[in-house]
Formats: C-alpha cells, structure tokens, sequence
C-alpha cells in the first residue's frame, strides 16, 4: 500500500477530489497534508491539487510557494520522489522553479471549464506507462491562468529532453505549442492543467485520469517502495 501526501492549502478546492481518487479508485493510502507541515518523509507520493491559494492575489501560486509543506516540496523532489502538481499546483511548481516556464491568463481572458482531447506526447515510467505515444486520452479543465509559456531556449530544451507528456489536441487557451503537461529533466515532478483526479469514476462517463495515477502506482510498484 502506497501512500499519497495531498497538500491542503488555503483556497485549495480539490483536494478532495484528489483524495477520493487516491483511496476509493486507485485503492491506495490518501491523507491531506496541512500547508504548514514541515515532514513530509512519510509519503511515497506528494500531491498538489487544484484551486485557488491564497485566493490567488498576487498571481497563480505566487504566496503558496512560501508555505513550509510547499517548500519541502523541493527538498523531496531532490530526492527523487514522486510529485504531481495538478492545475493551481502546477502553477505553484513553475513559481518553485521545480519545472520551467509559466501559467498566464487564457488567451480569451475568460475561465474555461470543459472537457478536452489531449495527445500523449511520451510515455514514461511513472506517469505515463499506461498509455502510448499519439493515443488521445480525455480529460477536464478548470481554469482562467492555464496558458503555458515558456522562451524559446526552454522549448527547445523541453522538446529535446522529452519532457512535454501531454499537448492540447486544439487551441485551448494559448497554450504555446499545445502543452498540457510536462515533467522535470530528472523525471519525477509532473505539472499537468487538465484534471485527472476528475475523471476515475465511470459513473461521471470518463475514466482516463486512472491512466496517470495507475501508471504512477505501477512505476511505484515496481520499485518496490
């Protein structure tokens, strides 16, 4: 049994859904982590769910990366374990400097709220295992700050490390290139707009998000963690 740290910030919004994904459809160990832990060994898996920290004054994660939890983010990540940051989580990722680039506002200034198509762009041992490259997989968004940017040298540097595991199948919301989802140059951070904690249950008609968290209990398994 693998266990899932879900941090739980002021203004977060889905950490519930993260956690019922977690416990009831992946069957896994799932406890929130208040934003102001300092010990985060304990779990296998760090989760920043979606939502609006801090009611998102400044900018999009611009006051929650100063969080204790969230600052031990960077400690864990150094060494090597598993974090995922979901929409306002990986806006907070970018503020960190765990992964490249920013989130800016929608190129139509407005909040968008709907299911997308997204293309699988590589497959990867802990986030992407269970899927395969082109295949198109469909999940839900939510939000006013999901169009990613980045400069030119770190798009380049993006496309030959193969970090960019998911691109919008359309023009979303200015995304440049079409990046939905990317992962560090080591691998183990994931920062992802789409929400795949929305679709686990095939009551709701859509099911493609247990393809990241059971591709994330696979590489776990595997390792025997």
């Amino acid at each position: 049994m693998k266990k899932f740290g879900i941090i739980v910030l002021p203004g977060s919004n889905c950490d519930s859904d993260c956690f019922y994904a977690v416990r009831d459809y992946l069957e896994q160990d799932a406890e929130y982590v208040w934003h102001e832990e300092n010990n985060l060994d304990r779990y296998d898996v760090l989760m920043i769910p979606g939502g609006f920290s801090y009611g998102d004054y400044l900018r999009p994660g611009a006051l929650a990366r100063f969080s204790p939890a969230v600052q031990n983010l960077v400690k864990e990540a150094e060494k090597g374990k598993l974090i995922i940051g979901i929409c306002n989580g990986f806006q907070i990722l970018t503020e960190l400097g765990l992964l490249p680039g920013a989130l800016m506002r929608n190129k139509n200034l407005k909040f968008i709220c709907k299911h997308v198509t997204l293309k699988v762009e590589k497959v990867c041992a802990p986030f992407t295992s269970r899927l395969r490259v082109g295949q198109r997989i469909s999940l839900p968004i939510a939000h006013k700050d999901g169009n990613y940017y980045a400069s030119d040298a770190v798009l380049e540097e993006l496309n030959r490390n193969e970090q960019i595991l998911l691109r919008y199948d359309e023009d979303v919301n200015g995304s440049v290139q079409g990046i939905a989802a990317i992962i560090s140059k080591e691998g183990n951070v994931l920062g992802m707009m789409p929400h795949p904690e929305r679709a686990c249950d095939s009551m709701l008609g859509n099911t493609d998000g247990m393809y990241i968290f059971g591709s994330v209990l696979d590489y776990l398994t595997k390792r025997g963690q």
